[in-house]
Formats: structure tokens, sequence, C-alpha cells
């Protein structure tokens, strides 16, 4: 009986282990940040590469932020960008296009999976496809500096493909963990790494959360779907993640609503027609067409930005403490689950832990001011 009481608690045990693993690395990020990262030989390869592909980029009819932008979204090239664009990306909350993430990677799979579906889905061709795919997939992420949410979307994919290439159903939750798993086996130190912590949270948000907001509203119209599923991840993975990044960087930005939708759609055409444009010979013909939509569509971008991050009260400072933070993320998840779940203990626990908070501003105030 004790056994399958366990057992059938599992998912409570794993949610109670993730949350302090994660309140432990949080602690430890902020001293890791100001070491030194380690350039091994795959990275300077890489560099050496992305460099050549980066000097491309100089044949564009753009100005030189454009260009930067476009090498930090395709390439995950940041050094030619200036802290003035980046900043006007975080205002607009759309900072997470810059960093070459789990959108991009799955944006190149998808792209790559398109350029290779003349490929029969049968006998060696099945098997030389999904080789074909890993191969591009990875090559992608390497040449992009192995960022940690990169290398997590990577290893999430590479197992669903593989699963799919076998023949097997893969749970979401699992592979997750799979892949959070394999990558603190080879570098344990991604724990402490801020993009590993918001890339998780992030996917583990859309998961879970994001079912939740589609079935608010249901859009049976084709072409209605496809936008509303992207706002319902962008939401999901805002409401993830805004703890955290209140945590860390102290902004919250007010009109990502409005600005994620077009720029996610610019980004899903514009990184795999910059790679395509990338990997074409110079001498092909129609080549200048492609080279016009990229030019395009960056510029678009760029102008959309600029537009939303100079509406007033489009950011907003907000930050947390780390106390602060974890009762949030107890309340969140416990709301969360007891709207998915339909049971009230969920309830009292987001309340007792309201409570909590409650007299730690109490506390708090007693000791700043004597009331």
């Amino acid at each position: 009986m004790g056994a399958t009481c366990c057992y059938s608690a599992r998912w409570i045990w794993g949610a109670a282990f993730a949350c302090l693993l994660l309140a432990l690395s949080v602690q430890v990020t902020e001293w890791k940040q100001n070491r030194p990262a380690k350039q091994t030989a795959i990275l300077q390869l890489a560099g050496e590469k992305q460099t050549e592909l980066v000097d491309a980029f100089d044949s564009l009819h753009l100005p030189d932020e454009e260009k930067s932008v476009l090498a930090t979204i395709t390439l995950g090239y940041r050094k030619g960008m200036n802290r003035e664009t980046r900043k006007r990306f975080s205002v607009a909350g759309v900072a997470h296009i810059l960093a070459v993430s789990g959108f991009h990677v799955a944006i190149v799979c998808g792209f790559i999976s398109f350029l290779l579906s003349f490929f029969p889905r049968y006998g060696i061709w099945k098997w030389l496809k999904y080789l074909s795919t890993l191969v591009l997939l990875w090559g992608f992420i390497c040449i992009t500096g192995l960022a940690a949410s990169a290398v997590r979307a990577g290893l999430m994919l590479s197992l669903y493909l593989t699963g799919k290439a076998l023949r097997r159903n893969a749970d979401s939750y699992n592979t997750l963990a799979a892949a959070a798993f394999g990558m603190l086996v080879y570098n344990p130190l991604y724990l402490f790494d801020v993009g590993f912590q918001l890339s998780y949270i992030a996917v583990f948000s859309i998961l879970y959360i994001q079912p939740m907001l589609r079935r608010c509203i249901v859009v049976k119209n084709p072409l209605l779907a496809v936008p509303w599923d992207l706002l319902t991840v962008t939401v999901a993975a805002q409401i993830g993640t805004s703890l955290l990044c209140c945590y860390y960087f102290g902004q919250v930005s007010s009109v990502f609503l409005f600005t994620n939708l077009p720029l996610v759609i610019i980004a899903m055409l514009l990184v795999p027609l910059s790679l395509l444009w990338l990997g074409m010979p110079h001498w092909l013909p129609g080549l200048e067409v492609l080279q016009q939509v990229v030019e395009t569509l960056a510029g678009w971008m760029v102008k959309i930005v600029d537009l939303f991050s100079h509406v007033p009260g489009a950011a907003f400072t907000f930050r947390l403490d780390f106390s602060d933070m974890l009762i949030g993320y107890g309340i969140l998840f416990s709301v969360m689950a007891s709207i998915r779940k339909y049971t009230p203990k969920y309830l009292l626990l987001w309340l007792f832990l309201l409570l909590i908070k409650l007299f730690a501003e109490l506390i708090k105030r007693y000791y700043a001011f004597g009331i």
C-alpha cells in the first residue's frame, strides 16, 4: 500500500525535487555569472565558422543595426549589437527573440524537415532523413554557440525524432526531464545558467499552462487557430518566466502581447530564409529576390520594436527578492494545479503560501518602520 501511494504521488515528489533544485541553482547563479566561460575546441571552431558567416551579411543593403539584429537572431552573434538595441527589444518584451533558444531551434528543425520531405518514408530513406536532420540541427546549434536553451531544445527534438523513427510515443514531461538530465550529466554547471533556468521554466509552463489557455476560447477556424496557438504559447511562457525575470532583471514589459505575435511570425520566416540565403551560392539565379525578402523582414522587425519600445509605460520596474520569487511560484503553480485538477487542496496550498507572504511583509515593516 505504501509503495502504491508513493508511486501515485510521483508527480508531487518530482515537482518538489525540481523546485528545490531550481531554488538552489538560482541562489548560486549570481556567483557563477562572474566566472569566465571555458572555450572548448568545438566552441572555437564554431566561433570561426560563425564569424565567416556573419561577414556575409555585409553584402546586405541594411543599416548596421539591422545587420546586427539579423546576425544575432540567425547565428547567435551578439558582438555587433549595441546596448541600446538590446534595451529596446527588452522593453518591447521580445528579448527572447535575440537569444538563440528553443524557438529558433524548432524553426530550424521544421525548415530542415520541410527541405527533406521529398525523402521516402520507408526503408533506408527514413533513417537517412533522420540522421541528416540531426546532423544539420546540431550543426546549427554548434554554430550559434551551444547556448543552454538551444542545447535543451536540441536534446528534446533529438529524443522526439528518435522516438518517431522507432515508432514510439513520447511523453513531453519525460522528454523535458531527460533533456535536463543529459545536459547536467555533461556539464553540471548548466544548472547555474540563467538561460538554462529560463528555458526549462518556459517549456514547462507551455506544457502545463498553454492547454488551459487554449481551452478558454475554442477556435475552429484554421486561419485564426494558428495565431491563437502562438498567442497562448507566448502568454504561457511569459507567465512562467515573469517571476524569475523580475528576480534577475527587475523589469517587466507591458506591451509583450502586442509585439510577440507579429515579431514571432516575422522571425519564423526570417530565420530559415536567412540561413537559406547564407547557404546558397551567390551565382544562383533569383538569389536577389531572396535577399530582398530577408532585408524587408529584418527592416520590419526593427521598425516594430522601435515603435512599441517608445510607447509610454512600455516597461516598468518590478524587482523581487529570492523569498518573494519562491512564494510567488508556489502560489502560481498551486493556482494552476487547482484550476487544472479541480481539487480544493491546491487552492488551500496557495492560500497558505499567501498567508506566509503576508506575515513576511508584516515582519519586514516591523523591522523597517517599527510598525
